[in-house]
């Protein structure tokens, strides 16, 4: 009986959400002139009106104000410490992929305050290789047969023949390890090792977890003589891509990011209200983010900050955002503009990204400067299109 009330509950929840997600999406700006005026805080000035001009400013004063503005007001507090990080090679194949790859199985376990949390990884590296290899780790939100090791299922989502192929060496991990995304579970996994984050108005919840997650995955990769762990860029798509630009924030041993139709509290600015908005996707997800940001529902105007200055934290490193034609509540133009604005930090670092006034055209990627982009024909999706240019990203900015 309490098995039938719980799935009862459970499935009043998701038809709750569903409804929500449909009001939501028809309730959505997608009319640039119905964009309201706004005002952005400027990346290159504290919060107490300091000019920020030099580097050693940007990275002593203003980086850290802005990485600390994210932490209080929207992704919560990233935990620093653990007790203990073991990992183990559950299953190795040398003549993975017809003997272009050798497979990797790894479990990462994270143990803090007698309580632990395990982190599945899959990693193939290529068999020609000189010395260590660069690395493309993939936040998976999707489905676990995305990722199969056995690569008896392929997808597009994460095409590890054509990175292996390309000379690139790919890992992926779940986010279930992390934190499930579902709006009660979330609590089964990091947070568990840190509860003091749940009762925090600043505390982490599940896109914090999961970009916590990728670091404890770098760790592991440091370890790995076969990768070259100052070379692993980070990826995600769409809540994998928020999570990804998150973690690039908050841990720079990442030597790229790559976020793909990350959307409202991604790549894309929120003051602009233009697709998914604050509060749509606070009332959605209510597990994704820092309790104290349900203060900016229908509030963007007082929001202390807006995602250009999170893209500009990852400055000097190479940053790629991307859109879909057909996946207007990402707002395309919204990441675009978020991307150009955070130009003023990579400067700082003489590095001159001449992103163009406008977006470029459908299918136009822009890859030779440290902040790429394109918009892809299609829909909300992570196909082989962006992939491949990920991959000629990393070769264009890895050769720097």
């Amino acid at each position: 009986m309490q098995y039938v009330r719980r799935f009862a509950l459970s499935f009043l929840l998701l038809a709750t959400l569903s409804q929500l997600q449909a009001q939501n999406a028809k309730e959505a700006n997608y009319d640039e002139s119905k964009v309201p005026a706004y005002t952005l805080p400027d990346i290159l000035k504290t919060t107490t009106n300091q000019d920020i001009r030099t580097k050693a400013n940007w990275e002593k004063i203003r980086r850290p104000e802005i990485i600390k503005l994210f932490e209080d007001n929207v992704y919560g507090q990233m935990p620093k410490t653990f007790d203990r990080l073991t990992y183990s090679i559950k299953r190795e194949d040398a003549n993975a992929m017809a003997g272009k790859a050798t497979l990797k199985e790894v479990l990462i376990e994270v143990v803090h305050h007698n309580q632990s949390v395990k982190i599945n990884l899959v990693l193939f590296v290529p068999t020609k290789r000189k010395g260590p290899t660069p690395a493309f780790l993939l936040i998976n939100n999707r489905g676990k047969d995305n990722t199969d090791p056995t690569r008896v299922h392929k997808s597009e989502f994460w095409p590890a023949e054509m990175v292996i192929d390309s000379g690139y060496a790919i890992a992926a991990f779940h986010v279930s390890d992390l934190a499930p995304d579902d709006t009660v579970q979330y609590v089964n996994g990091v947070l568990q090792l840190y509860p003091e984050q749940l009762t925090a108005n600043n505390g982490m919840r599940a896109i914090g977890a999961w970009a916590w997650g990728a670091s404890r995955v770098l760790d592991y990769l440091e370890k790995d003589a076969t990768i070259d762990a100052k070379k692993v860029a980070i990826v995600g798509h769409s809540r994998g891509g928020k999570a990804s630009l998150w973690a690039a924030a908050e841990d720079q041993r990442f030597a790229m990011c790559l976020s793909n139709c990350s959307g409202n509290t991604g790549a894309a600015l929120s003051h602009r209200r233009f697709g998914e908005t604050i509060n749509r996707i606070n009332t959605v997800f209510p597990h994704w983010f820092a309790r104290k940001y349900k203060k900016f529902n229908n509030n963007e105007d007082a929001l202390p900050l807006d995602q250009h200055m999170l893209l500009a934290s990852i400055a000097p490193r190479p940053l790629y955002v991307t859109n879909a034609s057909k996946d207007l509540w990402a707002d395309p133009t919204g990441t675009f503009l978020s991307l150009k604005y955070a130009q003023k930090a990579y400067s700082l670092y003489g590095v001159e990204a001449n992103l163009p006034v406008s977006p470029p055209a459908i299918n136009q990627p822009i890859s030779k400067s440290p902040l790429g982009y394109h918009n892809r024909e299609g829909e909300h999706n992570l196909t082989a299109y962006d992939w491949s240019n990920f991959i000629q990203f990393a070769k264009v900015h890895y050769k720097k």
